[in-house]
């Protein structure tokens, strides 16, 4: 399904140093907010997993193209003419902040598709995304978030990133607990789903998940809704990743559900939030009106911060 952005692809990367929206803290700050928001999460929980690429994940297909460093810490993977790949986690998990720092293919990466996400398994399955989509040399990725609950998808977000994902390894955080999900770039907020069960809406809450991560083709639909192909001749196309962090409860009974409180933002996250919304989101599936013929979904009519 081609998705129609809400801004035109006019955006430029700032310098890194001014990388992050007005009115947003600096990255170490970031990283404290995130910090002290999780601190009492953690304290409920006594299971915290040390993550480790070598120990915790496995190739899933395309296993000659990825590429694990000798301390287990960082990780590569590759899309070739051939075969993308893929690493999944040895774990399942039941809520929790599962981490990745992740640099992106750079220069002409139109067609690719990295990923990082968790999912459980199944046709009903639920599922939470970070997909980024490559582009042209020179023009922006799009980072594009999406949610699945009990096999209901079309739930997309999409934002342009205010830095330079190529340059530099970038924290990018799933947080999901029974009250809500939200995805972090760098310790900011860029996007809240709520648990509205008692609403009727499907929610992640009764599946446990692996996290995943993947580079492949989607030259189908991922750089202006498929227009743009795959040069091969650009290719190997290389993504980094490193300092996987598995803050989650590993599921094996149902003790995983009562060790997480339920939380929402702080007051300074929803500045946070509304700022790069405001600023760097270029789709909202809540806002595509002709998409849905005016019979939004339900979630859409509830908060969301």
């Amino acid at each position: 399904m081609a998705i129609i952005h809400l801004k035109p692809p006019q955006v430029r990367y700032r310098k890194q140093e001014e990388a992050r929206p007005i009115g947003c803290r600096s990255a170490m700050a970031d990283a404290r907010i995130l910090l002290v928001a999780l601190v009492a999460l953690f304290a409920f929980d006594r299971r915290l997993v040390h993550a480790n690429f070598a120990n915790d994940t496995v190739p899933s297909w395309g296993a000659q193209n990825v590429q694990i460093s000798a301390d287990g810490e960082g990780l590569t993977l590759t899309l070739n003419n051939q075969t993308g790949c893929r690493i999944d986690t040895v774990n399942r998990f039941m809520f929790g902040s599962i981490e990745m720092h992740i640099k992106l293919v750079a220069g002409n990466s139109a067609g690719t598709v990295t990923s990082y996400y968790m999912s459980s398994d199944g046709s009903a399955h639920d599922e939470i995304d970070f997909e980024f989509l490559g582009n042209s040399t020179g023009q922006p990725y799009i980072i594009h978030t999406n949610i699945y609950a009990q096999g209901m998808g079309n739930k997309e977000q999409q934002f342009y990133p205010w830095f330079d994902p190529t340059s530099s390894f970038h924290n990018y955080t799933i947080h999901w607990n029974p009250s809500e999900i939200v995805w972090f770039v760098d310790g900011t907020p860029i996007r809240v789903f709520r648990n509205y069960e008692s609403f009727g809406i499907p929610y992640p809450s009764k599946q446990a998940m692996k996290a995943y991560s993947s580079i492949w083709n989607g030259e189908a639909w991922a750089t202006e809704g498929g227009r743009v192909k795959i040069d091969w001749a650009s290719a190997p196309f290389v993504a980094g990743y490193a300092r996987l962090g598995l803050r989650a409860c590993v599921w094996n009974d149902a003790q995983c559900v009562s060790t997480y409180p339920a939380r929402t933002l702080t007051p300074d996250q929803r500045t946070q939030m509304a700022n790069i919304t405001g600023s760097y989101m270029i789709y909202d599936y809540c806002r595509d009106t002709s998409r849905f013929n005016g019979n939004m979904p339900p979630e859409c009519s509830q908060p969301q911060d």
